[in-house]
């Protein structure tokens, strides 16, 4: 068979074995299907299926559909990941500063130091921290990524629960919106090539003045240019980003970012970002899952997992009721927003991804914390929904 009917069939398996677990086994309720596309990109790569059939794995995933696959991957988290910058809402984030600030960084903050006990216990054994890291890297690197809240799916979960609209949900988007700012800093620290500084510092004033230039342009443009002139801007940050020596995702998200999401028709926006799930991030959901291994042992894998996964509900949790108790919040409102905070498929995946590509963690570490986002974001849902049953009050307080 010629390599373009190869990849057509791969594009069947990855568009068709996920809809039919989550449709016909109804999982939407603990696993939508952005979880379910996820784990069966898992299934589906080398570690599980690839292992039970080699032949399969040699004939379907072949490099040269691999490679084909991995560029439509990276133009979809680059789209994705930049309408998650645009959607960051800092006007009202500063408007409620004490609050805010407060808030997200005990739920930044918590969960980091939690996480990077464990990366540190991690340093123990050998095989989990990557060939070109360094201990502080490889510690931070963990630790953020247990602090991760995927800002993308917290919509999608909120829109599910009918709270997105509410007080409520408009509160848990500006702490998610401090957050995700947080992340992609510590991301940009983590990266810092200290042989390549003058490049990035080079990088980042030319962002700063073009991006200036930018932002004055678009209020001159009609929302139908503005989308086209955004998708340019987007490709030419991510480039500058990665020729700096940084990601070619933090420059994606610095292009959303530094846009007002009020240049855009809100119902456009959600549209979009739905099309970008539907259409095209399957495939980097099973990317991702071809980049999952298990050679340390299986065991040890999921003992990482599990222990990641702890450090993250555990430190998101008690993050969150300190500020709760700073702030005086009504009991059981920390519990709520605690639990909303823990999504993290998605962002966590891409913050993952990009350590896995610069070294700073194995593919062994990545597959322990993709287990332990997939497993975070499944919780959220069946725990919240009961919460916000026994306390409908809670949904319409602004703060």
């Amino acid at each position: 068979m010629s390599t373009t009917e190869v990849y057509l069939i791969a594009m069947a398996i990855i568009f068709t074995v996920p809809y039919l677990i989550w449709r016909v086994g109804k999982t939407d309720y603990y696993a939508p299907l952005v979880v379910v596309q996820i784990i069966a990109g898992i299934l589906l790569g080398p570690g599980i299926l690839g292992k039970i059939f080699p032949d399969y794995y040699a004939f379907v995933f072949s490099a040269p559909v691999v490679q084909s696959l991995n560029g439509i991957a990276w133009w979809a988290v680059m789209v994705f990941v930049w309408i998650a910058g645009i959607e960051l809402d800092l006007k009202k984030a500063w408007m409620h500063r004490r609050e805010s600030s407060i808030t997200a960084g005990l739920a930044l903050g918590a969960p980091l130091l939690f996480g990077c006990a464990a990366a540190a216990g991690m340093l123990m054994d050998e095989g989990w921290m990557g060939p070109l890291a360094t201990r502080w890297q490889f510690v931070m690197g963990v630790g953020m990524a247990c602090a991760v809240t995927a800002l993308p799916i917290l919509i999608l979960l909120m829109e599910k629960l009918a709270i997105l609209r509410q007080p409520i949900g408009q509160r848990i988007l500006r702490y998610a919106s401090l957050d995700d700012i947080a992340i992609w800093g510590v991301l940009a620290l983590i990266l810092m090539d200290w042989q390549r500084v003058g490049k990035q510092a080079a990088f980042l004033a030319a962002f700063a003045a073009l991006g200036y230039a930018f932002r004055k342009l678009m209020l001159r443009l009609p929302e139908r240019d503005r989308w086209h002139a955004g998708l340019i801007w987007l490709i030419v940050c991510s480039l500058g980003a990665d020729w700096a020596g940084l990601h070619f995702m933090v420059g994606a998200f610095l292009a959303g970012a530094i846009m007002d999401g009020e240049w855009f028709n809100q119902e456009h926006v959600d549209l979009l970002r739905h099309h970008v799930l539907l259409v095209m991030m399957p495939v980097f959901f099973l990317s991702t899952g071809l980049r999952t291994n298990w050679t340390l042992g299986g065991e040890a894998v999921f003992v990482a997992a599990g222990v990641l996964l702890v450090a993250s509900v555990a430190g998101k949790l008690v993050g969150i009721h300190i500020a709760g108790k700073l702030l005086r919040w009504a009991p059981g409102e920390s519990s709520i927003i605690g639990w909303l905070l823990q999504t993290k498929a998605l962002i966590m995946i891409i913050f993952a991804n990009i350590l896995l590509d610069k070294g700073i963690i194995t593919s062994e570490t990545f597959t322990a914390l993709l287990l332990m986002a997939i497993a975070s974001t499944m919780l959220t849902v069946p725990v919240v929904s009961p919460k916000l049953e026994r306390m409908k009050e809670i949904i319409f307080r602004s703060k």
